[in-house]
């Protein structure tokens, strides 16, 4: 869905390049409903992306310090990103999704697909089930993990096994461990709708590593 624009915006970089950020409502000082803007020199069109949960109503966003994440087991860091005691990370406030639930072993996150996912085809990209997938996967190894120890992941594969469109609404990704031993851990996930039909599916294989 498209946002109106406010009635000012700063001047195109003098790259040339398109640049991304918030913009206010015109007069109101406040964000307006939509955030991401999206700016363009080609035939002068500017286009906001309106974002379709309240993610960053809530939510902070940015990294967790290293000294900070070695105090905490895996499940605590994992519960403070889905709790807001920490700020998740960037990509999710590019994308709009959010950790919502976290048990031991298993993770689940959460976006509203809206205009700003689509592909060139009109559905949305894969890109956003594959991060989706890849979140929920990996966080959940770590959620398995002692005092000091963090994980990344080495390779994953999803499968897409049906089209996701904005009149998709939300959609949950899931991340259950398989394994996780010393040095490598092994997840599965399933993205599903409300309806619980699966959309996509994927394993990964995670490094697990010393902070």
């Amino acid at each position: 869905m498209l946002a109106p624009l406010p009635n000012a915006l700063p001047s195109q970089p003098s790259s040339g390049l398109p640049e991304f950020g918030h913009f206010k409502s015109a007069g109101s000082g406040k964000p307006a409903a939509g955030w991401g803007v999206v700016r363009g020199r080609a035939n002068n069109r500017q286009l906001a992306i309106q974002s379709v949960t309240e993610l960053a109503t809530h939510k902070r966003f940015g990294l967790v310090a290293d000294e900070q994440q070695r105090a905490l087991s895996g499940i605590e860091f994992v519960q403070g990103l889905a709790d807001g005691t920490f700020p998740l990370n960037s990509m999710a406030q590019t994308l709009g999704y959010d950790i919502v639930e976290v048990a031991k072993g298993r993770v689940v996150t959460a976006v509203e697909p809206h205009a700003g996912h689509l592909n060139p085809s009109g559905t949305v990209h894969g890109g956003v089930a594959a991060t989706l997938l890849d979140s929920a996967m990996g966080l959940a190894i770590r959620t398995m993990l002692e005092k000091g120890f963090a994980q990344t992941t080495l390779e994953f594969k999803i499968s897409l096994v049906r089209p996701i469109t904005p009149q998709t609404g939300l959609v949950k990704a899931e991340g259950k461990v398989i394994s996780c031993g010393r040095r490598i851990g092994t997840a599965e996930g399933t993205l599903t709708d409300t309806n619980g039909r699966v959309l996509a599916h994927g394993t990964t294989t995670c490094l697990i590593f010393e902070l």
